[in-house]
């Protein structure tokens, strides 16, 4: 017995002190930097997830439904200002310029139309859907009140330039090319894209995007979209350019303003059918010399872009809707491929910063928006550290936050100003470099 106690004696005298390295206290304990809030820790059932949830989680994926302007007013005032505050002085300066050279002039009516937006915008349950999805709104009135811009301030149209860039980069004209056969079957193929998928596809893509895919994305794609919508109107208007079909019509004769659109091979839609749905309203076209750039090819584009980021599996068949609408564009007579390219060069800018900056990430394993417990948001971008255990390696830095940045970003579309938590609770950036504890 003593001969034990001696042996046991011994091995506490060895210099290893592998006894303390191995203690709760020890073992339990966690690089700052890798302990998890409480709220973010895995949870066996999900019923003790509800449970154990924090505000701040649960209002990730929650709408406004308070009708007090005073929250609004309050969230200005508390907020923090920066240079992307710009883009809602631009589109209040563009809502008003389009709304005012409305014809005829009716102050009174105008006057009562802004202050109902700006109603919906201080509201909190409609301004999160009504500010994230201003630019849209405000390229809708922009575009339709285009006809009224005066015409001897405008600039000369263009008539010779879009042929000459299609001889110059394809070496043939695409449009002529693919219109010059034409059969009722192969008109409702075309019409299906262009005259229906392009009108109807966005809400269609909004309605997927809000469901399925992470909260905070169908207000980019809002924003996108809007934002590029007006861009390339004031590309068509600085820029106009005659389209395919009046090349066949007028041949390369100058044109003016003041002439009517036409239909092109959307009048046979409407003879095959017997109604009126696109003759009249191309032939009295807002921007009826708006060939440059497409946006039928950038909204399709734009939304294959979106869809296919959100949910890969869709990537084929987004690839497949693009080609499909941008040969319907060439077939009916209505765009040159050089207009396709622009508008694809467009769609894409938008995406790729958007993406960059602001597009949330989706996650694996979440089907629908309400499972998302945080959001990480831009891409992937990661800076070299060193690691507290191994002395190197790679961690992921802080994704942009846009708790407290709804009027910049999100605007306050999927949740309120004072939540927090919206971050990776996995994405935490290191500013400093960490020193092995040996």
């Amino acid at each position: 017995m003593q001969q034990t106690n001696t042996v046991v004696e011994t091995e506490t005298q060895l210099p290893l002190e592998w006894r303390e390295r191995l203690s709760p206290s020890k073992l339990n304990t966690i690089p700052g930097r890798y302990n998890l809030p409480r709220m973010f820790r895995r949870h066996s059932s999900k019923q003790q997830m509800r449970e154990n949830s924090s505000p701040a989680t649960k209002t990730i994926a929650t709408l406004q439904t308070s009708f007090k302007v005073t929250d609004t007013f309050h969230l200005l005032r508390t907020r923090k200002w920066s240079v992307l505050d710009v883009q809602q002085v631009v589109l209040a300066a563009f809502t008003i310029f389009s709304i005012w050279i409305v014809e005829p002039s009716a102050p009174i009516i105008k006057t009562s139309i802004l202050l109902g937006y700006l109603l919906l915008l201080l509201m909190p349950v409609t301004r999160q859907f009504f500010l994230p999805s201003w630019p849209i709104w405000t390229y809708l009135v922009y575009f339709f009140s285009s006809r009224f811009i005066p015409f001897d301030i405008r600039p000369d149209i263009l008539v010779k330039v879009l042929p000459a860039l299609e001889d110059i980069l394809y070496g043939m004209n695409f449009s002529n090319t693919f219109s010059q056969w034409n059969h009722p079957v192969v008109d409702i193929i075309a019409w299906f894209p262009y005259g229906i998928g392009h009108f109807a596809l966005p809400a269609v893509c909004s309605v997927i995007m809000f469901i399925f895919a992470a909260p905070g994305t169908l207000p980019m794609f809002a924003k996108s979209f809007g934002w590029m919508s007006v861009l390339g109107v004031t590309i068509q208007l600085l820029f106009p350019c005659t389209p395919p079909w009046y090349e066949r019509l007028h041949g390369l004769e100058p044109a003016r303003y003041g002439m009517q659109g036409s239909p092109a091979g959307l009048a046979r839609i409407d003879a095959l059918f017997g109604v009126d749905m696109y003759t009249t309203s191309f032939t009295t076209a807002p921007v009826p010399f708006g060939a440059f750039p497409s946006l039928h090819a950038a909204d399709a584009i734009l939304e294959a872009l979106f869809m296919s980021y959100c949910f890969p599996k869709l990537r084929a068949f987004c690839t497949f809707y693009v080609c499909w609408i941008c040969w319907a564009t060439m077939y009916l007579n209505h765009h040159y491929a050089v207009d396709l390219l622009g508008g694809g060069i467009i769609a894409y800018t938008f995406f790729w910063v958007v993406r960059r900056y602001w597009l949330p990430r989706p996650q694996a394993g979440k089907t629908y928006r309400w499972e998302y417990e945080y959001v990480e948001v831009g891409r992937v971008q990661k800076e070299k550290v060193v690691d507290e255990e191994t002395g190197y390696g790679l961690v992921p830095k802080r994704s942009v936050d846009w708790t407290n940045n709804e009027f910049t970003v999100l605007d306050s579309f999927m949740h309120s100003a004072s939540s927090s938590g919206s971050s990776s609770p996995t994405s935490i950036r290191s500013d400093k470099s960490y020193r092995r504890d040996d």
